[in-house]
């Protein structure tokens, strides 16, 4: 077990709060306390660390866990995670047969998907939760092939190769509660299944709600929902209606501290393209982050940052590895801190500040920090 590292000498690292993600995955269950929850830990649990988030999950009570990729869900596995797991986009000629036999549950929206995951099958059968598309244009079988779909399961679950363990879609405006989109979805979702059972089938576990759903949407609920953003305490409806609004906590906090700080005098232009100019005599302080470690290039001249309790601004374009703030005449030093952004609480910037700086949303916020930026777990048990 390598040492821990002294954060006051770490050139940049994300503080993961794990005591947030149960306290999130908790709330998300009240909300949706009619259904059965799963805390969705793709891409590396949007960047927060998917072993972490999933065991945090896991102890807070998550039924299931889900992976949007096959090799996510086996990393779980090997993890030591013996709970359900749901996993849902696979593309032609991957190992199926690994997660059949790992007890995983798969995703299948065409009948050559269900031809894949029974040519798998070897000593027991596989879970499969059919995928109607309900109006998103993404993964799932059109109305037009919904009943082909259900046959190609429907034959092999009569040769015993695999078990139909539920029916599910996707929501395409969740984040826009009053959207006609939503009743649309849930309506066509409610035929699918209707037709499932037409077949004289169990359609299983129903489920349609992500995290806008399971917020605001409770006529989605069924019998699972699936919240992602929501888990890390980011509001799927951004600044419009915060997460702190639904008794969720932000769990990531990025923090660097400057490389470098110096004076600059009247006129000088700052970082590539010298699209900064200083107005008057200031202090600049470096910042050893960048578009390398996920910073959004797009925040340049505008993006926000705490140092010594003040909000202060990036200035210049953000380079690969690092940026520049304007201290303006401010004391700083290299080794201080600096706040890029974090839960709120202290004043400091958050994840949907710096979306509306890069013209995003805070999922691509959190989830494009990269490799270089070590990951610090507080709160763990």
């Amino acid at each position: 077990m390598s040492e821990p590292v002294d954060p006051s000498k770490v050139r940049a690292e994300a503080v993961v709060d794990l005591g947030a993600i149960r306290h999130n995955v908790a709330a998300l269950r009240a909300r949706a306390a009619t259904a059965q929850l799963m805390t969705v830990v793709k891409a590396d649990a949007y960047g927060h660390g998917m072993i972490p988030v999933a065991r945090a999950a896991r102890e807070a009570g998550a039924d299931w866990i889900g992976a949007a990729v096959l090799d996510e869900a086996l990393a779980l596995r090997e993890a030591g995670d013996t709970g359900p797991i749901f996993c849902w986009l696979t593309t032609p000629g991957e190992p199926l047969e690994q997660a059949i036999a790992a007890g995983i549950d798969l995703s299948a929206s065409a009948p050559w998907e269900i031809d894949e995951i029974a040519a798998g099958v070897d000593d027991r059968p596989a879970r499969v939760h059919l995928k109607i598309d309900t109006g998103m244009s993404r993964g799932g079988a059109v109305p037009e092939d919904w009943p082909d779909l259900i046959r190609a399961a429907l034959a092999e679950v009569r040769t015993g190769r695999i078990e139909i363990a539920g029916v599910w879609s996707h929501l395409a405006s969740s984040d826009e509660p009053k959207s006609p989109v939503n009743e649309y979805q849930v309506a066509t979702f409610t035929s699918a299944v209707d037709v499932v059972e037409s077949f004289g089938i169990d359609p299983g576990l129903r489920h349609l709600a992500n995290s806008g759903g399971t917020l605001a949407l409770p006529e989605t609920h069924f019998d699972l929902v699936r919240p992602g953003i929501a888990t890390y305490g980011l509001s799927p409806f951004g600044h419009e209606v915060p997460g702190e609004e639904f008794g969720l906590r932000p769990a990531m906090t990025l923090h660097a501290r400057f490389a470098m700080v110096k004076r600059v005098p009247a006129g000088v232009g700052v970082s590539y393209g010298l699209t900064w100019t200083a107005p008057k005599p200031s202090t600049l302080g470096l910042v050893p982050l960048g578009y390398g470690d996920g910073l959004p290039r797009h925040a340049s001249n505008g993006a926000p940052v705490q140092v010594a309790g003040e909000r202060r601004t990036i200035v210049g374009r953000i380079c690969m590895d690092q940026c520049v703030v304007n201290l303006e005449d401010d004391q700083a030093a290299a080794g201080d801190e600096v706040v890029l952004f974090g839960p709120g609480v202290d004043g400091e910037p958050t994840a949907d500040d710096w979306a509306d700086a890069a013209g995003t949303i805070s999922y691509e916020i959190v989830t494009r920090l990269g490799a270089r930026v070590p990951r610090r777990y507080v709160g763990g048990r």
